[in-house]
């Protein structure tokens, strides 16, 4: 009866994350479209409902009733499957997040391991997409894009590592109860500057989509698809930019704890929701006021300049944990 009961409150919990995703994400591009029109001084979507509101459901609308195309050159079977994948990878990081004490679906112990693997699955269904698609443009999008993604991997795998020092643990609930004193923002500030920039590029975002270059690449690995295809790689990629934005928060902004001790009267859903919006808020700026970066450039941030400077701030904070005494994850070495 007791596994009854655990299995239908997963089941419960899973599609509320699911409904709940799936309507952030809608009004999520809403809302960066209307954000970018107003930083570029035109109107964005204001003609579907009571300024544009509706918007979002008429393009989901539109892609669901297309016809899905796949090209005769192409591998149906995989050029099927990869948007199905993408989108399943980009559901299977929400699992581990925690939006309160408790309330979470896993509470694992090696929850920011768990989120660095999952994130590393999404470069095999690029590929996938690529290859399967059997078009030059895309390849080499799907080429760009596993380059891209591996080597921004490395700063984030060394960010996890300082944060996984100081915290003493790898479960996100314990890391964010870790900042109840001070937030992991201020002690690792440029850890959380390269994070915040590694997550541009792992999830594709100006200045660093390369892989999706229009006046390159048409469309990078996405250019065969329509229709439920491309809704699933557009809806894949906008749920990670909402994971890696509360992965952030969580890491470094204290996750539902109040900034200050006297506005703890709010529940910590609602602080989590707010840290959440603004560094969200940040990647569509971002894709408003930079211009792309040239793929050497783009390579060079990562590999000289990115993991270089993780390593080494690692190395500095176990230093300083060491010469205090203090260092939590030593006990799990």
């Amino acid at each position: 009866m007791e596994n009854t009961l655990l299995i239908v409150s997963i089941v419960i919990k899973s599609l509320v994350l699911i409904i709940g995703l799936l309507i952030t994400v809608a009004f999520f591009t809403l809302l960066e479209r209307k954000v970018m029109g107003s930083i570029q001084r035109r109107r964005g979507p204001n003609v579907v409902g009571v300024f544009g509101l509706l918007q979002a459901i008429a393009d989901a609308v539109k892609l669901i009733v297309k016809e899905t195309i796949i090209p005769s050159p192409a591998n149906p079977i995989i050029f099927v499957l990869s948007p199905i994948f993408t989108f399943i990878i980009g559901l299977m990081g929400w699992v581990i997040v925690p939006f309160q004490i408790g309330s979470v679906i896993a509470n694992l112990h090696l929850g920011i391991l768990y989120f660095f693997a999952v994130s590393s699955l999404g470069v095999y269904t690029i590929i996938m997409a690529g290859w399967s698609s059997n078009s030059k443009y895309a390849f080499l999008g799907a080429l760009r894009s596993a380059a891209q993604m591996i080597s921004y991997e490395v700063s984030i795998g060394f960010t996890i590592l300082s944060i996984f020092l100081c915290a003493g643990s790898l479960n996100l609930t314990t890391v964010v109860l870790a900042q109840q004193d001070i937030w992991f923002l201020f002690p690792l500030f440029p850890m959380f500057l390269i994070f915040c920039v590694s997550a541009l590029a792992e999830t594709n975002r100006h200045p660093f989509d390369l892989p999706e270059a229009e006046a390159e690449l048409v469309s990078g690995y996405n250019t065969e698809y329509s229709a439920m295809g491309f809704a699933l790689f557009f809806l894949g990629e906008y749920g990670n930019i909402l994971l890696m934005s509360i992965v952030i928060t969580l890491l470094f902004l204290g996750g539902w704890l109040a900034p200050v001790a006297f506005l703890n009267f709010l529940p910590g859903f609602v602080w989590i929701s707010l840290k959440v919006v603004l560094i969200a808020f940040f990647f569509v700026v971002i894709r408003a006021v930079l211009p792309r970066f040239r793929y050497d450039q783009l390579m060079n941030i990562g590999w000289k300049i990115f993991i270089p400077l993780t390593l080494g701030w690692l190395i500095f904070i176990s230093g300083i944990l060491l010469s205090f005494n203090s260092l939590p994850g030593l006990i799990y070495l």
